[in-house]
């Protein structure tokens, strides 16, 4: 079920940015260009420190590859806060960028089974280093998810 906010406007159209992010993980070239990613902004949802991070994570690691990190890291919205997102996203620049090839922020281990949420996916490069007020995911999912009991897919 989803919810939408009331459009005056005759003939208005609004997108919400998650509702298109499995359709957008399997073609990354159309993300840049969505118009559901243009409304975001402008909504402040897609927040300057997402494109900063994915400045950072197209130079590092190309576009393809790091777009569909960033859709991954999008996908981890529905479990956490934004802020706390958007928090680890920053935490992430500061300490060198989004590090793709150790499974960090959504790296490739975490895409056989998208329904759980790895303890790896919201740390930055330079997790053990003190980084102030950051709650790490692992920490979150401890004390605010029940156990997944359901088995990994075949």
């Amino acid at each position: 079920m989803a919810r939408h906010e009331r459009l005056i406007a005759k003939g208005s159209c609004r997108l919400e940015l998650d509702h298109y992010l499995e359709a957008l993980i399997r073609k990354p070239g159309a993300f840049s260009g969505a118009t559901a990613l243009e409304q975001a902004r402008s909504a402040g949802k897609f927040t300057p420190i997402h494109d900063a991070w994915w400045a950072a994570a197209v130079k590092a690691h190309g576009d393809t590859e790091s777009t569909r990190a960033l859709i991954e890291v999008l996908l981890m919205a529905r479990h956490i806060l934004h802020e706390h997102l958007v928090d680890g996203l920053a935490t992430a620049l500061r300490a060198g960028g989004p590090d793709r090839g150790r499974g960090r922020l959504g790296g490739p281990q975490s895409r056989p089974d998208r329904r759980r949420i790895r303890s790896s996916n919201l740390v930055c490069a330079g997790h053990r280093a003190a980084v102030g007020d950051v709650t790490f995911l692992h920490e979150w999912k401890l004390n605010h998810l029940p156990p997944d009991t359901r088995p990994l897919p075949s």
